[in-house]
């Protein structure tokens, strides 16, 4: 049983992998060489072009997507932090009101307020710009932080706390040596789920905002082109690769971490 288990498994990744194989070897392709009848292939002559344009296309959009992407998951992880700590260690009248406003946050779709948003931004002059984009996903990252970071707290026992508390330490000291040094699981969590929701972001980014703060989803998408020129489908292919490489390598060094964040109670309630 072990065996087939394996058999099955190795199926699956190999499944899985396949288009990720056809990404790779066409993005090394020239462009005479790159055709979807030779996909499977692999090329005769090992070249960079896809790559060197892929670059120069996507190179304004990486920038701004690290800019956008980094700031986001780092404000939203520490209000979502504070928020959870409040609402898991000093309850006050109304909490769970609050915290299920909170959780409201989360089902809203996108689309639903995208039109207010728009105006909301244009009133503070932020609409089109970097800026604007991170307030929008530090916006709707704080429901799931707080959610995440309310329900790993609830783990830790309130002795500590209320000892604490004996000792003189307020509300901030104690999240500050209390509370905050055990709270890299969850940080790991949220860091890793914001990252990559807002690096992947496609629908705020092209509605709200503008060609000098297009991430790089905007741009990837611009790759397609209209059909009126031959298709460069090794700068797509390497295009491809190139726009998913921060997310993979923030899964490959966080990714241990972000299961140990989840067996650790993260998104226990």
């Amino acid at each position: 049983m072990r065996i087939v288990r394996f058999v099955i498994l190795m199926a699956f990744v190999l499944v899985f992998l396949m288009p990720v194989y056809v990404l790779f070897v066409t993005s090394f392709k020239s462009l005479q060489e790159a055709d979807p009848s030779t996909a499977w292939n692999l090329p005769a002559q090992w070249s960079t072009q896809g790559w060197s344009s892929a670059w120069e296309t996507l190179r304004p959009g990486l920038e701004n997507s690290v800019k956008i992407a980094v700031s986001a998951s780092l404000i939203s992880a520490v209000l979502g932090s504070l928020n959870g700590y409040v609402l898991s260690k000093w309850r006050f009248p109304g909490s769970d009101a609050v915290f299920t406003l909170f959780l409201f946050g989360m089902f809203i779709p996108y689309q639903a307020v995208m039109i207010p948003l728009a105006g909301m931004l244009t009133d503070i002059e932020l609409v089109g710009t970097i800026r604007g984009l991170v307030l929008t996903h530090v916006v709707y990252g704080i429901p799931i932080c707080t959610l995440i970071f309310r329900n790993y707290y609830v783990t830790i026992p309130d002795e500590l706390i209320e000892a604490a508390r004996v000792d003189g330490a307020g509300m901030l000291r104690t999240y500050w040596s209390i509370v905050l040094p055990v709270s890299g699981p969850a940080f790991a969590v949220t860091l890793i789920w914001q990252f990559t929701s807002a690096w992947n972001d496609f629908l705020f980014a092209v509605f709200l905002g503008a060609p000098d703060s297009w991430p790089v989803t905007v741009l990837l998408n611009n790759t397609a082109g209209s059909g009126a020129v031959a298709v460069q489908y090794n700068q797509q292919m390497a295009s491809a690769l190139l726009a998913s490489l921060p997310t993979l390598l923030v899964y490959l060094l966080l990714g241990r971490f972000f299961m140990r964040g989840l067996m650790a109670g993260a998104l226990k309630g």
